[in-house]
């Protein structure tokens, strides 16, 4: 094999034309050896790939052929004027920063140059977020082609997710299927140690459960009752990187001296409060009206009113319902109290019966969220209900006096009340249910104190 050495070939005339071996000949360049082309090339063809400059473009510029360009338009509209071109040009450009829905991109065809076979000059602009596309050079009929299209924005992108963490020593962070719940029986801080996109998860789903109110003569009022799940008109509440502090309510305590429940607060990117059950009305020298509150307490002594529900007013959806009113004494007939008011139901009134008994008033129907929730910790929170497969909160207590027909609790841990014939004492509201107290003669019972649950997804 001949070898021959030299720095430079060149042509044998000024301008001309060196040709290297004949045609079905093969040149092999050995590994390690670098060409370096420093002009212009021609009849290679292309890849169908640009070279990026990673410098993004922050004005008006003219691109080049073989180049790719990040357009970074944070600050306003710019515009991108396309080369004079060949068959076989190239050019590409990428939204840098998720910005083109705020300010577009231009792309500009030289004068008499059209893109996509439009009229010249070809004008087209890019106005979606994370926007990126590619033009090839045809000819003169179609001008500019744009071959490929591409988007990338935070709403299409790979999913993420929120991840965050409970504190507080009664709380507790379960897992069901791709959803996390974060469940406060007590005070404690919610915090967010990342937020994902809106492909994974950005918003949490709450359940507000205050304290529910004491019983005294009437039932107490259960706590107010605040969720966005599992409403279809409810959005869900926006979270970012930060602790979320968490207060759950006390409970109302019962006779001798009976007070309302305590409230519930989630301090979210907006502040949900529920209001602490109402407690119920009393007997004698007691105050006989129940107080108002999340859901009212039961009217005590004589015709006296249940209490309020929904106080303060929350919409579009009442955090409780009224309690019920108490029944007048007849003669040789003993006086009966209404029951506490409950999320989803007014408390019953008491009603009239045959000496020496009234009824006791029930305390209304509680709302609830469905075992998939909590998962296999379902049933230790909440209680049973008429709809299967759930978990009820914030039940009323019932209202009685002395009779053989006791006032029943309202679904969602709302106490009974007392029944003198035979002996049943009166039940308080089940603890982190925010029912309310069952009522008695001198011997209402404490409600039960609220509890908080924050849901999202986390995968």
């Amino acid at each position: 094999m001949s070898e021959v050495k030299v720095n430079k070939i060149s042509p044998r005339t000024a301008c001309g034309t060196t040709t290297l071996g004949d045609s079905g000949d093969t040149f092999t360049i050995p590994a390690g050896v670098t060409i370096t082309n420093n002009g212009t090339q021609t009849g290679f063809g292309r890849t169908g790939t640009v070279d990026w400059e990673t410098t993004p473009k922050t004005g008006d510029f003219t691109g080049v052929s073989g180049e790719g360009y990040f357009i970074n338009t944070t600050s306003g509209k710019i515009t991108m004027t396309l080369p004079s071109a060949s068959a076989g040009d190239i050019i590409s450009i990428q939204d840098y920063n998720n910005t083109f829905d705020s300010y577009s991109c231009v792309i500009q065809a030289p004068s008499g140059v059209k893109i996509n076979g439009g009229t010249a000059a070809g004008l087209l602009t890019l106005s979606t977020e994370g926007q990126g596309l590619t033009l090839v050079y045809v000819d003169g009929t179609v001008g500019w082609r744009s071959i490929e299209s591409t988007t990338f924005s935070s709403s299409s992108g790979i999913p993420t997710f929120i991840t965050a963490t409970v504190s507080g020593a009664c709380n507790a962070l379960v897992t069901s299927g791709d959803y996390k719940t974060a469940i406060f029986k007590g005070p404690g801080t919610f915090t967010v140690c990342s937020v994902g996109n809106c492909a994974g998860s950005t918003t949490v789903e709450y359940m507000v459960v205050a304290g529910g109110g004491g019983g005294s003569f009437g039932g107490g009022g259960a706590g107010g009752f605040r969720q966005n799940y599992p409403s279809p008109t409810t959005a869900g509440l926006p979270v970012t990187a930060t602790g979320y502090p968490v207060t759950v309510g006390a409970a109302g305590t019962g006779i001798p001296c009976a007070t309302s429940g305590s409230n519930s607060v989630f301090t979210g990117s907006t502040t949900i409060t529920s209001a602490g059950g109402g407690r119920g009305g009393g007997a004698n020298s007691n105050v006989g009206t129940g107080a108002a509150g999340g859901s009212g307490g039961g009217g005590g002594h004589g015709p006296d009113a249940g209490g309020a529900g929904n106080t303060p007013p929350v919409s579009p959806v009442a955090q409780g319902f009224a309690g019920g009113a108490g029944t007048p004494g007849s003669p040789g007939c003993y006086y009966g109290g209404g029951g506490g008011g409950g999320a989803t139901s007014i408390g019953t009134n008491s009603t009239p019966g045959s000496p020496p008994a009234n009824t006791g008033g029930n305390g209304g129907t509680g709302n609830y969220w469905p075992d998939a929730v909590l998962g296999p910790t379902a049933p230790s929170y909440g209680t049973s209900g008429p709809v299967s497969s759930t978990r009820y909160f914030a039940g009323g207590g019932g209202g009685s006096y002395k009779g053989p027909a006791k006032g029943i609790g309202g679904s969602g841990g709302g106490g009974t009340s007392e029944q003198s014939s035979p002996a049943v004492a009166a039940t308080p509201g089940t603890t982190n249910t925010g029912g309310g107290g069952g009522g008695g003669n001198g011997a209402g019972k404490a409600g039960g104190s609220g509890i908080v649950m924050i849901r999202y997804k986390f995968q």
